[in-house]
């Protein structure tokens, strides 16, 4: 397997699906190959601002080394901030006035001890693989199907868009089991003693196309987050400032990074209450569910609810971008500050 720059890692850690986006960018030491060159000006959510940061003047690790060091951080994050998903979820299921999410935090400790804000926590870790390899694969995928199709020979706006939206739609069909499965086990009232007595549950009462409940709204839930962010990412950058150095360039992908998150947190959050109403729900033979496809779903909670209800659990998703990213950041540093040292010359 030939070298990748410490910046292909961030296919394996980020938090949403991206295609690798060409434009022009900058030729120094920092890229260890004219693909990855191009890769590295325009692959521009958080994850891709905190895996810039590693040191441009150090040669490039094995891919294993990144690969491992990614992974490491992915879990990393997901311990950290895990209780932020427990809470969103909580907060989704509910049906009456929506709590806010330091209330539903202490409410969990108070009541049902420390350790229920990490319930379900082995479906994300186990994810974390598969979920990487299917989003790198997709997106290099449907990115050469779709210049291949228009005859482009670089990444445009629109094929972008078009890229980030079905890799995110095909990512969806390995995410849902494993959403499935944490959503059951976030539940206030679940009774489950684990991963695997939901499986056995679920494929006992539902077959194993059961393990595939909510995947519809899975599908809009990806597709949507990629749309805004891609849709949105174009116009941000044109609107900044240009940078002067380094330092400036990688404060730019952040700032970019972060507004194109939010407006595709802001897009896609309505389709994840639906997710997780989908998910959660109890399922009664010969009753058709309350909340069963996307579209009349979200009119059913913006007629019960109200408006708001569609955007419960909003504030625990944007909180991750920032210090998510941190985390992340710290990690990769230290894991490949530590590999590099182990390895000795030429990578320290």
């Amino acid at each position: 397997m030939p070298h990748a720059h410490p910046l292909f890692v961030l296919v394996l850690i980020s938090s949403s699906c991206f295609p690798p986006l060409r434009n022009n960018p900058p030729q120094d030491d920092f890229c260890t190959s004219s693909e990855q060159a191009q890769t590295y000006e325009d692959t521009l959510n958080l994850s891709s601002f905190v895996l810039s940061l590693i040191s441009p003047k150090h040669t490039a690790l094995p891919f294993i080394y990144q690969f491992t060091a990614g992974a490491i951080a992915g879990v990393s994050e997901i311990l950290c901030f895990y209780p932020l998903d427990v809470a969103k979820t909580r907060v989704q299921l509910e049906t009456g006035k929506s709590q806010g999410m330091v209330t539903v935090l202490r409410r969990i400790v108070a009541e049902e001890g420390f350790g229920r804000l990490y319930r379900g926590l082995a479906a994300p870790l186990m994810l974390e693989a598969p979920k990487r390899a299917v989003k790198f694969a997709s997106n290099d995928f449907w990115g050469n199907t779709y210049m291949q199709m228009t005859g482009k020979t670089k990444m445009t706006q629109s094929l972008s868009i078009a890229t980030g939206c079905s890799a995110g739609a095909t990512e969806s069909f390995v995410v849902v089991p494993f959403e499935l499965v944490k959503i059951k086990l976030q539940d206030k009232h679940s009774t489950f003693t684990g991963p695997l007595d939901v499986v056995k549950h679920i494929v006992r009462n539902d077959g194993v196309l059961g393990l595939y409940a909510g995947l519809e709204a899975t599908f809009w839930r990806q597709f949507w987050w990629n749309g805004g962010y891609f849709g949105s990412i174009f116009t941000v950058r044109a609107n900044m400032p240009k940078a002067e150095s380094y330092s400036g360039q990688l404060l730019n992908n952040f700032i970019a990074g972060s507004i194109g998150g939010f407006i595709g947190t802001v897009i896609n959050t309505p389709f994840d209450v639906v997710k997780s109403r989908v998910q959660g729900a109890t399922k009664i033979p010969e009753v058709t569910p309350k909340y069963n496809w996307t579209y009349p779903s979200l009119v059913v909670i913006g007629r019960e609810e109200g408006f708001r209800a569609l955007y419960k659990g909003f504030l625990p998703k944007v909180l991750r971008l920032g210090p998510g990213g941190g985390v992340l950041l710290l990690v990769v540093e230290a894991t490949l500050a530590a590999f590099r040292k182990a390895l000795g010359p030429p990578y320290v």
